[in-house]
């Protein structure tokens, strides 16, 4: 079963609804920009970053516009010096790629050791985009429903400004 399929039958299972758009793979949001993918709702940029040392690990969740400060993020997780995790780290906790970063990842969290952190401004917003571990395609689902899945999964969620 592909990485795609696990989260469709996952989304399934939990009653979500959803929608798909197919396209080339895409690593950057420009890419996105390009194929006309961010006019269809609101796009999520993702980060996964890592403590100092390496004992937490945060999945960070944002518009797609906006930049991300790592001291005020470490500030506001009362974590150590925040840095972006290797890509061992990412295969590791989320069986993840770069270029494939998405709160979907936690599916493959088995442990739910991955912080899932959200910009405050994403709450309620109702087609929120985020890749499906696989960035050949992008979900369309809303916040309370990508939040029902990572709950679902037990990691825990905190929200800060960003």
């Amino acid at each position: 079963m592909s990485e795609q399929e696990k989260v469709f039958e996952k989304l399934n299972e939990l009653n979500i609804k959803y929608e798909v758009t197919n396209h080339p793979a895409v690593f950057t949001i420009e890419e996105m920009d390009d194929l006309g993918i961010t006019d269809k709702g609101d796009v999520c940029k993702n980060l996964f970053l890592r403590d100092e040392k390496g004992k937490r690990h945060f999945l960070v969740v944002l518009d797609k516009d906006k930049k991300a400060d790592l001291k005020s993020l470490q500030k506001q997780l009362g974590s150590t010096r925040l840095s972006f995790a290797s890509a061992e780290r990412l295969d590791k906790y989320l069986k993840l790629k770069k270029g494939e970063v998405t709160p979907l990842g936690v599916i493959n969290d088995i442990n739910a050791s991955v912080e899932v952190v959200f910009d405050k401004t994403l709450i309620g917003k109702d087609k929120l985009g985020v890749h499906p571990n696989d960035n050949t395609a992008t979900v369309w689902i809303s916040f309370e429903d990508l939040k029902k899945l990572i709950e679902q999964n037990q990691n825990n969620i905190k929200y800060v400004t960003i």
